[in-house]
């Protein structure tokens, strides 16, 4: 059986990608940064950041400008599922992380102890509800879909 090649999602591809969400989004580049302008952003030497730009773009996750010779020169966009890997947009398991660690602080400094006892139970079972299901709902509440009562 073949070697399997190493990971470089974590150690290449995804900071390149957070580097380049950062300037896209940012208007200091004019949205548009040159791939001269993500080598330092994204602390990585040019070599493994041209890598991971192709990387990223065979996979559709940013958009970007080559030249003749098909080099990448300027990136001109990134996708929606990029800014979600990329922190620029939330996740429904973010979201549902957020929302117990909010329950939580409510419960933990709460004025009375009958509204510390509502927090808490809130809280509770929220953390019994899991992470799994949470990011459900967290997905029907980011997208928009709330259901409607009869």
């Amino acid at each position: 059986m073949p070697e399997q090649l190493d990971d470089v999602w974590f150690t290449r591809d995804l900071p390149v990608l957070r580097a380049i969400a950062r300037l896209v989004d940012g208007s200091e580049h004019g949205g548009n940064p040159y791939l001269g302008q993500v080598v330092p952003a994204s602390g990585l030497p040019k070599p493994e950041v041209t890598a991971a730009a192709r990387a990223l773009v065979a996979a559709g996750y940013v958009e970007a400008l080559t030249n003749y010779a098909g080099e990448i020169v300027r990136f001109t966009g990134i996708s929606a599922e990029a800014r979600r890997l990329a922190g620029l947009w939330p996740t429904p398991q973010g979201e549902w992380d957020r929302l117990v660690e909010q329950l939580t602080a409510r419960a933990e400094h709460a004025p009375t102890d009958v509204e510390r006892a509502r927090w808490r139970a809130l809280a509770e079972a929220a953390v019994a509800l899991g992470p799994d299901d949470g990011a459900l709902l967290m997905s029907a509440l980011i997208g928009g879909y709330v259901p409607r009562a009869r």
